[in-house]
Parts: C-alpha cells; sequence; structure tokens
C-alpha cells in the first residue's frame, strides 16, 4: 500500500497541538459606553445562548447585525433610541443598493437575514423595555426569490466522483470512506465532522447524528457498500491517524483530530473539481444528489425528511421538487402529441450499478 499522501502528513502527529486562542473578545471598533447599540447587541446575543440557540445561529445572528451596527455608527447613531422607522428604511435601501467588490449587489436571501436580524434585535429591546415603541415592527422584507435548485449530480457523474481518493493511500482510504458516507446518508458536513465511533451501528447499518441542525439528533440508515469503506477505513487507516487513544472521533485529520467543518468542504469541493465532470459544488451538492436519486426511486418525501434532518417538510420540497427526469416520463407519457414517441426519455434511477440498489452484505473489494 502507498503511503505518499499518509507520509506527507505523518510529521503532524509528533508536532505541538495547534495553538487555541483564549475567550478575550476582540475590539471591532464599536462604541460600547453605556446602553449602546453595539453593548445591547452583545447582550443580544448572550440572551440567544442561554437560550440554548446552537453556536452557528449565535454566530450567524452576530454577522448579520455587523453591518447595521456599522452603519449605524457611521452616521452617529449609537443608542436605540435614535432609530427611527425612517432611518431603517433609509438601511433597507443601503442594503438594495450595495455593491460587492466583483460589482454584484446583495442576494435577496442576504438582505433578507440583515433586515431580520435587525427586526428580531429591536424586537427584543422592546420586550426588555428598551424602547417602548419597535421602530422595526412594520418594516417589510423583500420578496423571496423563486429560484431552481440545484441540478443534482447523474449516477454516473457520482460515482466518477467517488472514485477520485486515491486508495492505494491511506489518506486516500479515509476520503472514499467520506465521500461515500455523505453520498449515502446525506448528512450536513458539521454532522459528518461531530460523527464518534460509538455513533456506528455496524450490525444494525444506522449511524446516529448527534446535535444536527437545531440541537436534534436522529439516526440514518447507512448502505452496505458505504459501511464496507467506513470499516476499511476504521480497521485499516484510523489507528494511523490516532493521536490520542482517547480520540473519539469517527474520521480524523492528519493531526489526529476530528476535522472543521471548512477544511472538510474544501476536500469535497477539490475532489469534485477533480472528477472533471463540468461541476462545481462540496457536500452540499452530495447531500442534495442522495435526495434526488431517492425521491427517483420512489422514496416518498417523508422519508427523505427524516433523512435530511427537515423540520419542515417543505424545506425538504425545495431538495426535492420533481425530478426533471421524472417530469419528462410524464410529459412523454401524458402529452398527446409525444404519445407516439418511439424514444421515451430513460429514468436514470434504473440505470445499472447503481449505488442505490446495493445488496446487504455485498463485497466490497477497495
Amino acid at each position: 500500500m502507498g503511503k505518499d499522501g499518509y507520509s506527507a502528513v505523518r510529521w503532524l502527529r509528533v508536532r505541538s497541538q495547534a495553538r487555541r486562542g483564549g475567550n478575550a473578545k476582540i475590539d471591532d471598533g464599536f462604541t460600547r459606553q453605556g446602553p449602546t447599540l453595539a453593548a445591547l447587541a452583545d447582550e443580544h446575543l448572550e440572551h440567544l445562548r442561554i437560550r440554548n440557540r446552537t453556536p452557528a445561529a449565535v454566530l450567524s445572528r452576530s454577522k448579520e447585525l455587523k453591518p447595521f451596527l456599522c452603519w449605524t455608527e457611521e452616521r452617529d447613531l449609537f443608542h436605540p433610541e435614535q432609530i427611527t422607522r425612517s432611518i431603517l428604511e433609509s438601511y433597507q435601501r443601503a442594503l438594495w443598493a450595495y455593491r460587492k467588490k466583483n460589482g454584484k449587489p446583495l442576494g435577496i436571501s442576504t438582505q433578507r437575514g440583515r433586515l431580520g436580524a435587525v427586526m428580531q434585535f429591536f424586537a427584543w429591546l422592546c420586550k426588555r423595555h428598551v424602547l417602548e415603541a419597535n421602530p422595526a415592527s412594520e418594516i417589510e422584507l423583500p420578496r423571496p426569490e423563486k429560484r431552481l435548485t440545484i441540478e443534482a449530480l447523474s449516477i454516473r457523474e457520482v460515482e466518477t466522483v467517488l472514485s477520485q481518493p486515491n486508495i492505494g493511500d491511506p489518506l486516500g482510504i479515509r476520503d472514499r470512506a467520506i465521500l461515500e458516507v455523505f453520498y449515502s446518508t446525506g448528512i450536513r458536513r458539521s454532522e459528518l465532522v461531530r460523527l464518534d465511533v460509538g455513533d456506528l451501528h455496524r450490525d444494525k447499518r444506522l449511524l446516529r447524528v448527534r446535535q444536527g441542525k437545531g440541537r436534534k439528533d436522529r439516526v440514518v440508515p447507512v448502505g452496505a457498500r458505504s459501511l464496507g469503506w467506513v470499516e476499511k477505513y476504521m480497521e485499516d487507516v484510523r489507528p494511523l491517524l490516532m493521536v490520542k487513544a482517547e480520540q473519539q472521533a469517527l474520521f480524523l485529520s492528519g493531526y489526529g483530530e476530528p476535522f472543521s467543518p471548512d477544511v472538510l468542504g474544501r476536500k469535497i469541493v477539490a475532489y469534485i473539481a477533480k472528477a472533471e465532470i463540468g461541476r462545481r459544488g462540496g457536500a452540499h451538492l452530495l447531500r442534495h444528489t442522495c435526495a434526488t436519486h431517492l425521491l427517483e426511486g420512489g422514496a416518498d418525501i417523508r422519508y427523505i425528511q427524516q433523512l435530511l434532518g427537515h423540520e419542515k417538510l417543505e424545506t425538504t420540497a425545495i431538495y426535492t421538487e420533481v425530478s426533471i427526469v421524472q417530469l419528462q416520463a410524464v410529459h412523454a407519457r401524458c402529452h398527446p402529441a409525444e404519445r407516439r414517441d418511439p424514444h421515451p426519455p430513460v429514468n436514470r434511477a434504473a440505470e445499472p450499478n447503481s449505488a442505490l440498489d446495493v445488496a446487504p452484505g455485498s463485497a466490497i473489494s477497495p
């Protein structure tokens, strides 16, 4: 077994652990002398933490409020009682007129997120009796856009992506196992990096996803082929990557530590680019592909909702709108002008060698 990739990171194991910063607050330049907007925003974020909102949700709210705090302080507006409805409408117009470095405007979803954060902030200020009236109560959010969902990979394309890691190298086996888990289960990258060894139930072919979006746990099935690659990784590769015997994370980096979501995301993006299939994307594309292939294979959307961990069925519907392949088949079968078409479209879910049709216990030869 070649060890070029593994050898390239072995020295990381003997280096000192990565430096971690303390909890000291970084000075962002905002005015916090007295009950200013910035100081109250800090309290608002702390309130969200106390209410058990996820760190990702609190960080997102912080990022959405920061542009508003910058905009107000540039105009010498430091206190909540200075903010009126007309001022907030001016901020809304500023978001609409803003252009990024590439000359493009902010997306409608970004504008809605920033305005929504401001609206919730002022609603909270009223609940705290900092303000008697809410200047944001009648602000109208921009109408959301209705865009086509990203096109899922075909079975041939996804198999090409899955075959990119060099399985002659320990790290390649690890990466192949990661790609297989993404495609088989449709879990998020933030969920995959939190997987522990104990979360995999090999006998039942189940994976326990802890603290998913909204701090919710769920159990998802793991396909036989995906499980085979994970077992090979655990037996042949994971012991090589372990630095601390007590480390419980399922997938380990070259440092012997769990991956960060961003590092893992960039790795998946690189493999999709390396596949040269004319597509760009990352872990989310594999998640969407998993859901789409299940839908095309006849799975009920409610089961897909449970697999993906969506609270609302409407969210799942965004991922799994009627496949164009299915729509073509219905059109060819039902439209009067098409009934004589001797070449109806082929449902790609019926293609041979589908990764969705692996029989339990089938042999795997990585």
